[in-house]
């Protein structure tokens, strides 16, 4: 019998931002649009890794500065990603990946399986791309592993040029959760307990 489609639309509001994200764990277009051409290019890679489909608007204070609208994005991408994989029991739920970007080494670990944790370590030579402060990658990776229930451990091994660090850890992400999120056979969750 064939599974449901993976999907999800969430959408949030507040006094600060306004985010709309289309969701599809099993492809389709790309489209993103924020206030920092940095972070779309991110969130991009992300999908485009993952091989989502994802249609995504965030409007925010970016007059103020980006952390409001990093932060809800990824608390509405985190929603999205849990609305679409339901109960949790269709996927494969572990997988890491390592890649490399130029003089930047970054890996991801990440377990899909409702148990938010966020371990970051990574050193980023700039402080700055655009209007993007660096310092918000860590903040946008623990609103979305929050409300996914991912545990992910990303770690920037080295780089000597920020860009390609946090580009390197937007794509490994985008590249462990491909594998981890993937279709598996049999019934029940990926766990030795029977339940997540």
């Amino acid at each position: 019998m064939d599974k449901a489609p993976r999907q999800a639309r969430i959408s949030r509001s507040t006094r600060e931002t306004r985010i709309s994200a289309a969701l599809a764990l099993d492809g389709g277009d790309v489209k993103i649009e924020t206030p920092c051409g940095f972070f779309s290019h991110m969130l991009t890679a992300l999908a485009s890794y993952a091989g989502w489909g994802l249609e995504l608007l965030a409007e925010g204070d970016s007059h103020v500065d980006l952390h409001h609208t990093a932060e809800d994005t990824g608390l509405v991408l985190g929603d999205a990603l849990s609305a679409a994989l339901g109960d949790f029991s269709s996927h494969r739920r572990f997988a890491s990946a390592l890649v490399p970007m130029d003089d930047a080494l970054a890996e991801a670990a990440l377990d899909a399986g409702r148990r938010p944790f966020l371990h970051f370590e990574a050193a980023f030579p700039q402080p700055t791309a655009g209007t993007w402060d660096f310092c918000l990658t860590e903040e946008f990776f623990r609103a979305l592993v929050t409300r996914a229930g991912w545990t992910l451990h990303l770690t920037g091994r080295h780089g000597r040029n920020s860009h390609h660090l946090c580009e390197a850890l937007f794509k490994a992400t985008g590249m462990a959760a491909a594998a981890a999120l993937a279709l598996r056979e049999g019934s029940g969750p990926l766990s030795t307990k029977g339940v997540l």
